[in-house]
């Protein structure tokens, strides 16, 4: 039997000027706009029929502090969904606060770069469901990656970026996801710096590459600009998730929308 494909709204929230939680829309992971507030967000997209949803402290590792876990506990009021939780995430102990504010899984990148190990302990610790490994990456079109793909005629590589995908790292995503799905990663988060905001559609060739390395679910995020992206990301790429942020915060799609255009198009989804 086929499974269902996740559909996944995700907010990115941030601390505004007088240190609230807010959630933020940007492009290529700048120019942030306020969106709304994270818990009322939260309520609408669990009453909207989403699969599941992710909250993300976009500047919790750049700024080295911890996760706001008091907001997170308050969303994690209004959702009867599974909820994914990142930012800031270093340690076993930074999972096991997470996971006991109320996030069902935990959404590690910079951490998991640093110490590969901490997949290993956490999956241990508590079980590959709750582990997914993010991956923010780039596209370079130089000779100092591992595996290459064709893009528009040139040999591209993906680079894996820290921080919010302010810093490069030199690490190539596919050997990457690949290291991660071997420690026990229950899924991988797969986030396209060039396509984040853009709208034109999900990184085919970079989601394609990564679903062909690793044997773990795979979630397609950034560049969504309505539900024909999604289709095209879970039929051509083979992703097992689609995430998407502005086209339902700003309604121009609910979710009831994305899930009667895959229907239609015979794409297994939850109804």
């Amino acid at each position: 039997m086929t499974l269902a494909k996740r559909i996944i709204p995700c907010i990115d929230v941030d601390l505004d000027d007088e240190g609230n939680a807010a959630v933020y829309t940007g492009v290529n992971f700048e120019d942030l706009r306020y969106t709304g507030d994270p818990v009322e967000m939260a309520r609408r997209y669990n009453e909207a029929g989403a699969d599941e949803f992710v909250f993300l402290d976009i500047t919790a590792s750049a700024q080295g502090r911890e996760t706001m876990l008091d907001t997170v506990s308050r969303v994690a009021d209004e959702v009867f969904i599974p909820l994914t939780v990142g930012g800031g995430i270093r340690t076993r102990e930074d999972v096991k606060e997470t996971l006991r504010a109320g996030a069902d899984k935990v959404s590690i990148n910079t951490g998991a770069l640093e110490q590969p190990e901490l997949i290993t302990e956490t999956a241990a610790a508590f079980g590959s469901q709750c582990v997914v490994i993010s991956v923010d990456v780039r596209r370079r079109f130089d000779e100092a990656g591992e595996q290459y793909t064709q893009i528009d005629g040139e040999s591209c590589w993906f680079e894996c970026t820290v921080k919010g995908g302010r810093e490069g790292t030199g690490v190539d995503a596919i050997e990457w996801a690949s290291e991660a799905d071997e420690r026990g990663a229950g899924e991988l988060f797969v986030n396209s710096i060039d396509a984040d905001g853009t709208k034109d559609g999900y990184d085919i060739p970079l989601t394609e590459a990564i679903c062909d390395a690793v044997s773990t679910p795979v979630i397609a995020s950034s560049g969504c600009g309505g539900p024909e992206d999604m289709y095209d990301v879970f039929t051509q790429a083979g992703a097992d998730a689609a995430l998407a942020a502005s086209i339902f915060h700003f309604e121009e799609y609910t979710i009831e929308d994305v899930k009667s255009h895959l229907d239609a198009r015979d794409v297994p989804v939850r109804t």
